[in-house]
């Protein structure tokens, strides 16, 4: 395939993993794809795997953007941050007037902002788009999410629906809405995965330090979680987890794996931007904290010396029983994981505007992202079939869902916080619970007491207006 003789109809800059697997996704469906990467070995990797497919790397950005037909659609897979910049500024002398560009990265939702109307400002449509799935999900169909331009997305809506995953033949991708909204709803997609991933942590922990089973045991009983109302992609990688050896070891892999967990800031972000709109989302704000305590190997070995030497952390009780309830604790946690998340996304939506349809975000989670379960299909049922509903937990048949995991989740709290395992993402999701569900909070005390030492002000029950009280007497000496 000659670069003079043949336009494509798709540029992708960025050859990585990611931007490799989905240009390849998009030739097998029969368009003809161009990719730019300065690294030369990527390029090649590209051009070896491409074979008889038209798709074709390009070492030179000049020669690359040369080879597209126009108005010329770019998306770039690199880096957040600066770099993402740095492409755009390399690129835009090279395009024209009407060119589509895509930022397909994990870019924060405030960097797109800024970029929506610089790259607006001088003639060229730009969208974000949140991409969910890795590698398998790139090349044989990922989850898509995206946000910006509704008419430069219009122009790339049957390439994109033609890549995505399907679910009952419907594609894992929609228009999201305006703005940065494409990126903030896949920053809250990994939000909710920081959340159900720490929670199979915690799980493995309970197993493994409370109930003395043996890999062989955990692995089972992850199998056979999957196989029911649990099933979800995370679960089914953790029991494929639980079934790999090295090769020439007779141990698991994960056994070997240090216990400090990196993260490249998207569940931080989800944290923060969640806090600016005063969204509680605790599940995920312990599975934030609790990768950052993993990285203080050190002093948790000191302290484990000091505080730990000869305990044993037995959950005492039938196994067989305290399994059942475990079921259920985690089927409550991860109900509890995209209710914070949807709560969070209906707050958005009224902040920033973006109209979000909860119901197609949830539509398009069923297949192909990291986050996808059976359980979407209940949320995805709840908000089509009341598109105002303000919470996931108000809904009649979650409600009836949670009702039914109660025993477990307070069996399982209870039992591993007195034997000393940690379980805060456990813990947290059950205490959100339980203050959601409180018609009276503790807050009047904390309302006082701001009046006390600052005169803050409070409010009345039955009463209008704001009141502040002389609580001590004034000290005249």
């Amino acid at each position: 395939m000659s670069a003079t003789t043949e336009k494509y109809a798709f540029g992708m800059i960025g050859l990585g993993v990611m931007g490799r697997s989905l240009l390849l996704n998009i030739a097998d469906h029969g368009y003809a794809a161009a990719g730019h990467d300065k690294d030369a070995e990527k390029v090649a990797s590209l051009n070896e795997e491409a074979g008889d497919r038209k798709v074709k790397g390009f070492g030179d950005v000049k020669e690359f953007i040369q080879s597209l037909s126009t108005p010329r659609a770019i998306m770039m897979l690199v880096p957040a941050g600066k770099i993402v910049d740095a492409v755009i500024e390399e690129l835009t002398p090279l395009l024209d007037k009407g060119d589509i560009l895509i930022d397909g990265g994990n870019s924060h939702f405030t960097d797109t902002n800024r970029r929506v109307d610089e790259l607006e400002a001088i003639g060229l449509h730009f969208f974000g788009m949140g991409v969910s799935g890795g590698e398998e999900g790139a090349r044989r169909g990922p989850s898509m999410m995206p946000g910006g331009d509704k008419d430069a997305y219009n122009v790339m809506k049957p390439i994109f629906e033609a890549i995505a995953a399907k679910v009952d033949g419907a594609p894992c991708v929609t228009y999201i809405g305006p703005g940065a909204s494409g990126h903030f709803v896949k920053m809250v997609h990994n939000g909710i995965e920081y959340g159900i991933m720490q929670l199979l942590a915690e799980t493995y922990e309970i197993m493994k330090k409370g109930l003395k089973l043996d890999n062989d045991a955990i692995g089972k009983i992850f199998t056979d979680w999957n196989n029911g109302r649990l099933q979800s992609f995370l679960l089914d990688i953790t029991k494929d987890i639980f079934a790999f050896k090295a090769p020439g070891t007779d141990h698991l892999l994960l056994d070997d794996i240090k216990d400090e967990a990196r993260a490249k800031g998207t569940g931080k972000w989800t944290s923060q931007s969640a806090m600016d709109l005063q969204a509680p989302i605790p599940t995920v704000d312990s599975a934030v904290e609790m990768r950052d305590l993993s990285k203080y190997k050190a002093l948790r070995t000191k302290a484990s010396e000091i505080y730990s030497k000869g305990e044993n952390q037995t959950i005492d009780g039938n196994v067989d029983e305290l399994l059942t309830a475990l079921e259920q604790a985690f089927y409550f946690t991860m109900i509890i994981s995209y209710s914070q998340g949807m709560h969070m996304l209906s707050l958005a939506s009224a902040e920033y505007k973006y109209d979000l349809k909860l119901d197609e975000i949830a539509k398009i989670w069923r297949g192909g992202c990291i986050i996808r379960s059976k359980f979407l299909e209940n949320i995805y049922g709840a908000y089509g079939k009341n598109k105002g509903l303000e919470h996931l937990l108000l809904d009649a048949d979650v409600a009836a869902l949670v009702k039914g995991t109660l025993p477990g989740i307070r069996k399982i709290v209870s039992s591993a916080v007195n034997a000393g395992i940690a379980i805060p993402a456990y813990a947290a999701s059950l205490e959100y619970f339980d203050n959601f569900r409180n018609e009276r909070m503790p807050s009047n005390l904390t309302q006082a007491q701001r009046d006390y030492f600052g005169a803050h002000t409070y409010e009345l029950i039955g009463k209008e207006g704001t009141f502040h009280t002389q609580w001590a007497p004034v000290d005249d000496k």
